[in-house]
């Protein structure tokens, strides 16, 4: 099965694709929605995280406080490394059970970072979902009630968009028109379908 995994900064409109390739019947597996499923009351990993940055990081009701963890590591590059050691491997371990478990000629895997962690994770083809600064900040602040400084920000501490299009074998233009974005997405859709079916002629 061809794997390809789809990156792009916060705001560049990754779930507006998603929808677009789910409607083409493209199974699809979202990193973010495994981080959040790990880290819910009772999972090994919310105990992880208590363990190093302790009980404050829990609200009353035992789940995760999101935004006092996220200013813990925004804060502290240490924290932030931290973090990622502990919830990257898991994420990746349950991204292959995922996967073992399709059956498709090919699957969309979202990594939002997969810049940023530098994991050596087995992807045929990477998509980038791209769209310039100045539209991810105004998405970003539109999106999420945040103020300019907070979004650059997060943009800031993520990949850059040179890093993220160096890493790219396929890019969606994310300014476009709906319409011209639905097109993008058919066109590397029947591209994907053509690259597994010749893999599994030839194998």
């Amino acid at each position: 099965m061809l794997k390809v995994g789809m990156t792009g900064g916060i705001g560049s409109g990754k779930s507006t694709v998603c929808h677009l390739f789910s409607a083409l019947n493209v199974p699809i597996i979202d990193t973010d929605i495994i981080a959040r499923q790990l880290v819910e009351p009772g999972q090994p990993a919310l105990s992880q995280l208590v363990a190093v940055f302790g009980a404050t990081i829990i609200k009353q009701d035992g789940s995760l406080d999101r935004t006092m963890l996220r200013q813990l590591v925004f804060s502290d590059a240490q924290h932030k490394q931290q973090l990622d050691a502990i919830m990257h491997p898991l994420i990746f371990k349950e991204l292959d059970a995922q996967v073992a478990r399709l059956q498709a000629v090919y699957c969309l895997l979202v990594i939002p970072l997969l810049v940023e962690t530098h994991n050596n994770y087995a992807l045929d083809r990477v998509l980038l979902v791209d769209c310039p600064e100045q539209v991810q900040v105004q998405r970003v602040i539109n999106r999420d009630g945040i103020s300019r400084e907070q979004a650059l920000a997060i943009i800031a501490a993520q990949a850059s968009r040179q890093q993220r299009l160096a890493l790219a074998h396929d890019v969606i233009d994310n300014t476009a028109t709906p319409e011209t974005l639905a097109e993008q997405v058919k066109r590397l859709h029947n591209s994907y379908l053509l690259l597994a079916t010749a893999r599994t002629t030839s194998a």
